[in-house]
């Protein structure tokens, strides 16, 4: 055999090529057997596929076409695009598990840092948010999903201690304790008002952060206008990807509506790090940081 044929090796990242397959159709909404009754194979056919195992090119184009994107996207050599949050959330998930940093503009606290209670609010807020015409049922189950991603990756986060740089946008925090933890503002008074009160919790518990420094935690308070999108670099040792969303979780959540994406084109990564360290720059942390949120407090 030619010495050139036993010495190669594919660059297909077959792994990440299973995840992506897994965060697609988990963004479809499609469980493991309705992808393997379409496709006309086992369900553990399926399960197999999704930790990468896949040899043939008609079966890629197959499931393409199936999860509603491109072969290119699946072997993660173009643009990734999630057009809900389901998807999108499993995809972070997985990237953060192979992360050591994080470098982040959450809208307007990052998830990986809210106290425990805030999922309980955070639930109640995706089913106010959604429109009444969606069956009760489906969207019953459509946000459980979304909070069992969540728990999943706060859960990774504990567990891992990734350090994290979060840029945070004081105008929008302003605005996250006047609106509270809502999903939608025709509200009883009662009710914003204990909601004003949950939204006023975390960010104490930010101030809390700034103010103790946390080794794996780094948060930065910039005083000007953020954009409207979030974005996020993943950096680990064999990686470093970016991630735009449209989606956020604080007061009027948006799980529905939107595209997100994932990169690790070299142009993207460099301008978003450029941003990040100009915002950073400029932010206030640590005990200044920590100092700047109780007079908010104590203002509204």
């Amino acid at each position: 055999m030619d010495a050139s044929i036993k010495r190669f090796k594919s660059s297909v990242d077959y792994v990440s090529l299973g995840d992506r397959l897994r965060a697609y159709r988990i963004g479809a909404s499609l469980q493991a057997e309705d992808v393997a009754e379409r496709l006309g194979v086992s369900r553990a056919a399926v399960y197999r596929m999704e930790k990468g195992e896949i040899v043939k090119i008609e079966m890629l184009e197959r499931l393409a076409h199936l999860l509603g994107t491109s072969i290119a996207s699946l072997l993660g050599v173009e643009v990734e695009y999630y057009a809900n949050a389901w998807g999108f959330f499993e995809r972070m998930h997985q990237i953060e598990r192979a992360s050591e940093r994080i470098f982040a503009h959450f809208e307007p606290i990052s998830l990986l840092l809210t106290s425990d209670s805030y999922l309980e609010h955070l639930r109640t807020m995706l089913l106010e948010a959604t429109p009444a015409q969606v069956g009760g049922v489906l969207k019953s189950k459509e946000v459980d999903e979304v909070i069992r991603l969540i728990i999943e990756r706060k859960h990774s986060f504990e567990e891992r201690h990734p350090h994290v740089l979060s840029l945070i946008g004081l105008q929008e925090l302003e605005h996250f304790m006047q609106i509270g933890l809502v999903g939608r503002t025709n509200l009883p008074a009662s009710v914003r008002t204990e909601r004003r009160k949950a939204a006023r919790h975390e960010v104490s518990r930010m101030a809390d952060l700034m103010e103790s420094e946390p080794l794996n935690v780094q948060i930065g308070l910039v005083d000007d206008s953020m954009p409207s999108s979030t974005y996020q670099i993943f950096v680990g040792a064999k990686h470093k990807i970016l991630a735009v969303s449209p989606f956020h979780m604080g007061a009027l959540p948006n799980v529905r509506n939107g595209i997100a994406t994932i990169t690790a084109a070299p142009e993207a990564l460099k301008v978003y790090e450029g941003m990040i360290s100009r915002l950073w720059k400029g932010a206030y942390k640590g005990k200044t940081g920590a100092a700047h949120l109780r007079q908010l407090l104590a203002r509204l």
